[in-house]
């Protein structure tokens, strides 16, 4: 995994608003194309996966991937590659992963879930959960590699879900226990990260349920969510076995939905468990109002030797595009905690969620990504100045003096793009 050995590097969560076209032929449903347009829904795919790639790249953008465009939504798209689930409209899941700001805040939550606040329909577990359609990740995998060969950046990564947020809304009716229901899902989910890892490319694990289900367990007692936590995480790290560690990076938000998250997870309360996956890199929400002063978390716990740390300096909450002095203060601060070399620049979460979903209008995704590339560039500056040259501390003093012409300055730090 590549490091911020020269400047900061910037990459972000993963998801990207799909091109209209792309969203209209794969269904406003979280559902696969219909057989009548798959070979255009293929082609369109292909096409928009090239010039996502492509305009990542010219934004700034170091560490890129494909949008996600290949999948419905970043969570339940494994359902199209698993077996073992049926969907049922008549049993409905309580959306107790918005905590108690469903009774905190009914009018906003309504706005923003308009099919209703009495919980989604369930996919019920009712046989053995096993991997069974390769192909989406095949092409995926096929799409993004034909689209870096246009481009200049320095890594490119794909994201799968996690077990904690795999079938969000899942029954389970087969499996004897929740410690086996929970690794069959992780069992499945291992061959779509072992592909990612043998392609080449960095593994990105996205877990949001992980921190959505704290205020509503915690209720009950905080012994009940580190119960519920810690066997996710164990099922997790089971699933990385054989992949390394500087080849993979987890991330963890709070949820992309806009509303108040006054039940957000403390971050220092689900910290631990964070630090405790087999990654190389923790991707981390730290640029929204609610979570911006999370970084003095770090103060006080050390970041793992030889780990990553990217944290959010850019936000998908708000439609203001944050201002490069801002990007770049934040990213100093995290650089100061933990050490340059140690962070990435990234984005509190992704944009698109699913196919149908545009967290902020594509004008002002992009000019966020644009503020992220230009702070990090100011961040850099800041990291890395310029050596004073040996002999000149005169100049350096800023009294006009001019160096020798023999002295040798150092060289500057690479910048980006």
């Amino acid at each position: 995994m590549k490091r911020s050995e020269e400047r900061i590097l910037t990459t972000h969560v993963g998801s990207i608003v799909r091109p209209p076209r792309l969203r209209e032929l794969a269904g406003m449903s979280m559902t696969s194309p219909s057989p009548e347009n798959k070979k255009e829904f293929e082609d369109s795919l292909a096409a928009s996966v090239a010039e996502v790639v492509k305009r990542q790249a010219k934004s700034g953008i170091d560490i890129v991937n494909d949008g996600e465009f290949g999948k419905s939504s970043w969570s339940n798209y494994i359902l199209e590659r698993i077996s073992g689930f049926e969907h049922r409209d008549a049993l409905m899941t309580p959306l107790i992963w918005l905590g108690r700001d469903l009774q905190r805040f009914p009018d906003v939550m309504e706005a923003e879930f308009p099919w209703g606040l009495a919980g989604a329909p369930a996919d019920v577990c009712v046989g053995p959960i096993k991997y069974t359609n390769p192909t989406p990740m095949q092409r995926d995998i096929r799409n993004l590699k034909a689209a870096l060969r246009s481009v200049n950046v320095e890594e490119a990564f794909l994201p799968v879900v996690a077990p904690a947020s795999a079938v969000w809304n899942g029954v389970n009716e087969y499996y004897r226990t929740e410690k086996e229901y929970v690794y069959a899902i992780a069992d499945a989910l291992r061959a779509d990260y072992r592909a990612i890892h043998e392609a080449g490319f960095v593994l990105q694990v996205d877990d949001a349920v992980l921190a959505n289900m704290y205020d509503h367990l915690v209720q009950q007692s905080p012994e009940k969510y580190r119960k519920w936590a810690g066997l996710r995480i164990e099922a997790l790290n089971h699933a990385l076995q054989g992949i390394p560690e500087d080849r993979v990076r987890y991330h963890v938000c709070f949820g992309s939905w806009h509303v108040p998250h006054l039940a957000d997870a403390p971050l220092d309360e689900i910290l631990g468990f964070i630090l405790s996956v087999r990654a190389g890199a923790y991707s981390i929400e730290a640029a929204n109002p609610r979570h911006e002063h999370e970084w003095r978390v770090w103060e006080t716990t050390k970041l793992p030797k030889g780990k990553i740390l990217i944290p959010g300096v850019v936000t998908h909450h708000t439609i203001t595009v944050e201002h490069p002095r801002v990007v770049a203060d934040r990213i100093v601060r995290f650089a100061r905690l933990v050490g340059r070399d140690n962070v990435i620049a990234g984005t509190d979460c992704g944009f698109a969620q699913a196919s149908f979903v545009v967290r902020q209008q594509p004008s002002v995704m992009w000019a966020k990504f644009e503020t992220l590339a230009e702070g990090a560039r100011l961040a850099s500056a800041e990291l890395w100045p310029r050596k004073t040259p040996k002999n000149t501390k005169t100049a350096a003093r800023g009294n006009g003096t001019k160096p020798a012409k023999s002295a040798k300055r150092a060289k500057p730090a690479r910048s980006s793009r």
